[in-house]
């Protein structure tokens, strides 16, 4: 697999991963509600031994995090917004750097094109 596509479903899973953290925060005084989660390397693997197909977003699981450390609120919330920051900001950050190496692939593949020039 070349690394423009390896890099392409990088950055839709942590686009939708993005989505789900935001969807943790926007439920964090939801009663019952329960923190959800991807497992980014799990899901990457899967994208690429897809032989190629592309990424739909009901094919990455999303599982109800388990790992509370068992802290929820009275009403059964598990979601602690404080986390979801510090996933949101890293996820933000590798989606970041993500984007870098796909600038600088095509930056490569441009400079080939010119013929060093």
């Amino acid at each position: 697999m070349d690394m423009i596509a390896l890099v392409e479903k990088a950055l839709n899973i942590r686009s939708y991963y993005h989505k789900v953290i935001s969807g943790n925060i926007a439920n964090v005084e939801t009663p019952g509600f329960k923190e959800k989660d991807i497992d980014f390397r799990r899901e990457l693997d899967k994208k690429i031994g897809s032989d190629g197909k592309s990424l739909i977003a009901g094919d990455i699981d999303v599982s109800e995090n388990a790992r509370n450390d068992g802290l929820s609120s009275i009403d059964g919330n598990t979601v602690n917004v404080e986390n979801q920051i510090v996933k949101l900001t890293e996820n933000q950050l590798m989606f970041h750097s993500l984007v870098q190496v796909a600038a600088k692939q095509f930056s490569i593949m441009r400079y080939l094109i010119r013929e060093g020039r």
